[in-house]
């Protein structure tokens, strides 16, 4: 097998007995890059220092890692895939990206997403569409899509993505990789361009699950420029991959077994938790009522927060300013208008005039305030719940990888892409998607896994367990 196919716990222990070097594996992902990433897409722009960086890697961890397009390096262009932040170099490093620099981990570059987050496909960026490396005409899902593509693709060992309502699972189900958001706090989101500032997550996206262990062993704990950090010991993670779910108990919710749901995708499930039950886990079915109201409550608080984040993109202290030729008001109210008008695109603009009507006066108590209500209720449910399980156990996505267009100008189906993943960012929770088979059509299918908040241990147990009698994550893409 090849340098790039590896998982990185794999190439760590190949470097530990010198059979192997960080500049080696650094350049065979390059390669990979140069070989598949005209056809794939997944990287915007790559660290033209990252082949000299992992030659001097010196680090415990000296793994090349693919970066979400909105998380901050210091001096290297981040745009969140938007012309709005063109040319914007940040003169800080995200705290993940300094525990990764930390770490030893070699930066390969950023990758594509939905632009500002704004997306279940990868296909709202201003920078064209990724595409999913297992059907190169079909979405990898979004916003990560760019990070899981690239995993998927071998183009990279493994990646940091961001999570808002799915946008790690999501795609690492279309595109059969393993990806967890953590609970919210766990990981720091400074330097973290915000989309919706309450539910946002920064998460590892792997090959396998003992990857996704060390990686949210390195980038997690308390950070004091953050002021939504948790304070929490850090576990070490990969003492949690156990293979033994005896008397484990987990709920299987009956709202997200409803009509809607592809029957390949539903079968597929069915066959993982029969795998789990035969190794001592038990199930029985639960309730989450306010289920139904998650994709409504979400739109609205996401998108009131997304259009107050985002009012700071105005063209007058960083990234794009344009100048209309022809001033209509003032001077400055012109330049306002015509940058965003100009920077943001069509989902973007969607979002923000949402937002701005659910926060504006005569609308707040109706909408904004009332999601807030909602979204309470819909915590307690998983409180509920978690009184008497370990964990949650429901599908990741509702269907495999659409094609490229197919939901384009439906931006209602588009969005209930994300109908299994929201609860969870609602409720604060962890949730990890790893792959349990594939549709007849060759196309990935994601099981995911909910527990208690800061219980990522169980997550990785169960989801280790799992992997440990499939092999499902160890198919590759021939590219």
């Amino acid at each position: 097998m090849k340098l790039n196919e590896l998982t990185a716990h794999e190439i760590l222990d190949l470097i530990k007995q010198k059979k192997t070097s960080s500049g080696e594996v650094c350049q065979a992902v390059l390669d990979q890059i140069e070989r598949s990433d005209e056809n794939v897409k997944a990287f915007v722009r790559l660290n033209d220092q990252a082949s000299a960086t992992a030659k001097e890697a010196n680090g415990p961890v000296p793994i090349p890692i693919a970066i979400k397009d909105n998380i901050c390096i210091t001096d290297q262009e981040v745009t969140c895939s938007s012309r709005i932040l063109k040319n914007f170099r940040p003169p800080y490093d995200a705290t993940v990206i300094e525990k990764l620099k930390k770490s030893g981990a070699v930066i390969l570059g950023h990758t594509n997403m939905d632009e500002f987050a704004f997306g279940s496909s990868t296909e709202n960026s201003c920078y064209g569409p990724t595409h999913n490396p297992w059907k190169l005409d079909c979405v990898p899902g979004g916003s990560s899509g760019g990070s899981t593509a690239a995993v998927a693709a071998n183009e990279a060992i493994w990646a940091l993505g961001s999570d808002t309502g799915g946008s790690i699972r999501q795609p690492a189900a279309f595109c059969g990789v393993v990806g967890l958001k953590p609970t919210y706090g766990l990981v720091s989101r400074y330097g973290l361009i915000a989309f919706a500032s309450s539910l946002d997550q920064i998460g590892p996206i792997t090959k396998d699950v003992t990857d996704s262990a060390l990686l949210l062993n390195i980038i997690s704990g308390t950070d004091s420029r953050d002021s939504t950090s948790a304070p929490f010991t850090v576990p070490d993670y990969t003492k949690a991959l156990v293979n033994e779910v005896k008397n484990i108990k987990i709920g299987i919710p009956m709202e997200y077994f409803i009509e809607g749901i592809d029957p390949e995708v539903k079968q597929l499930i069915v066959n993982a938790i029969e795998m789990l039950e035969k190794s001592g886990a038990i199930f029985e079915e639960v309730s989450l009522p306010h289920t139904e109201y998650a994709v409504a409550t979400y739109y609205i608080i996401a998108t009131a927060e997304a259009s107050s984040n985002l009012a700071r993109f105005d063209g007058v202290e960083y990234g794009l300013r344009c100048h209309p030729e022809k001033m209509r008001k003032n001077p400055l109210v012109d330049m306002y208008e015509e940058t965003r008008a100009v920077g943001f695109g069509k989902e973007v603009k969607r979002r923000i005039m949402l937002g701005t009507y659910s926060l504006s006066s005569g609308y707040y108590d109706d909408y904004y305030l009332r999601g807030l209500k909602v979204r309470t209720l819909i915590k307690n449910d998983f409180d509920k719940v978690f009184e008497n399980y370990d964990a949650i156990i429901t599908p990741t996505a509702p269907t495999t990888a659409f094609k490229i267009g197919e939901k384009a100008n439906d931006p209602l189906s588009m969005y209930l892409s994300d109908i299994y993943t929201i609860s969870a960012n609602l409720a604060g929770i962890p949730a990890i998607s790893i792959p349990c088979g594939f549709s007849k059509d060759g196309l990935p299918v994601g099981l995911q896994i909910m527990a208690k908040p800061f219980n990522e241990e169980m997550l990785l147990r169960i989801a280790y367990s799992f992997e440990q009698s499939t092999d499902w994550h160890k198919r590759k893409v021939r590219l």
